[in-house]
């Protein structure tokens, strides 16, 4: 008997242990949620365009060298962005176009209220290989070029070479863009797509008789000057116009250079806590000097006001 009451002593023992070390657990779990969720308060998911990867790395460092907030940059195209927002997977979509409205309505049908803020200005560059001797284009001229009704460099004033064409994946926004203001009809089916803007800078250089569009980030260095072994080709509206440089602010903000666009951000409803205050960094003079350090332009009036709109005043 006196063993069976010491075994019920002990039994009971462990049962109590094993309570008072599970409501502990939970407690350490649910103490561990919870400072996962006030993580997530403090961290900003942003993804898309290839085109403004680099430059939104840049400012998210620099914004968290003044904020306790936490910021994860990733490109993939304007596409993959959006796709993203859409399915509220990220606080903030790159995009190097403008949602359409299919993308909008599928975003409100999830609950989702797209907003679109402009955060700097892009001359969309055309690049040959620097020994090229064409140096200046006609709008028309590219998009028969890149839709592969020219295919020689000899038609358009060059060298007797057939002309090899670089471009984008379909999920990029440059793809889509250049696409319906450029060629307005479908590319050359012999364009070879590329992953990103890089990949299409580093082919040219080494390919004589290349032809490709990349963002003009893409085309200075680090002190502004054109990179090394590529042309940014001069564009004209028309053969009645006279052709123009990306390389050149004024011309950008003026719109003499044909092929500029705005760099856009997409974000669910009017931003609101950290997401405002890093969008208000990024159009803050400091944030539109850094948009300038790589290599592209400051807003002109007609988004400024656009950005107040969405911003509601802010």
């Amino acid at each position: 008997m006196k063993i069976l009451k010491y075994l019920s002593i002990i039994i009971l023992s462990i049962l109590v242990i094993v309570t008072l070390t599970g409501c502990g657990g939970e407690k350490a779990d649910e103490g561990q949620n919870q400072a996962e969720k006030q993580d997530q308060n403090n961290y900003i998911q942003i993804k898309g365009s290839d085109t403004e990867v680099n430059l939104v790395q840049h400012l998210a460092e620099e914004y968290m060298k003044e904020s306790d907030t936490e910021l994860a940059v990733t490109g993939g195209g304007s596409g993959t962005g959006i796709s993203a927002l859409i399915n509220g997977q990220v606080d903030i979509a790159n995009a190097s176009r403008t949602m359409s409205d299919t993308e909008i309505q599928q975003a409100k049908d999830n609950g989702i209220n797209p907003v679109r803020i402009v955060i700097a200005m892009d001359g969309l560059s055309v690049i040959t290989s620097e020994s090229n001797p064409v140096k200046e284009l006609t709008v028309e001229q590219l998009g028969r070029i890149f839709k592969g009704d020219i295919t020689n460099w000899q038609e358009v004033g060059g060298e007797d070479k057939e002309i090899s064409l670089y471009g984008r994946q379909s999920n990029s926004g440059t793809f889509v863009y250049f696409r319906e203001n450029i060629l307005k009809g479908d590319y050359s089916a012999n364009m070879k797509r590329m992953n990103g803007n890089a990949q299409i800078v580093e082919s040219i250089k080494t390919d004589q008789a290349g032809i490709g569009y990349v963002g003009v980030g893409y085309v200075v260095d680090e002190t502004g000057n054109e990179t090394e072994g590529i042309n940014a080709i001069n564009v004209a509206k028309d053969s009645n116009s006279k052709a123009v440089s990306p390389l050149k602010p004024e011309n950008v903000e003026s719109g003499d250079y044909p092929i500029a666009r705005p760099l856009n951000q997409y974000v669910n409803g009017k931003p609101e806590g950290e997401i405002l205050d890093f969008i208000n960094y990024e159009l803050s003079e400091k944030g539109q000097q850094i948009a300038v350090e790589e290599g592209f332009y400051p807003l002109n009036p007609e988004f400024k006001e656009l950005n107040q709109k969405s911003l509601g005043g802010s």
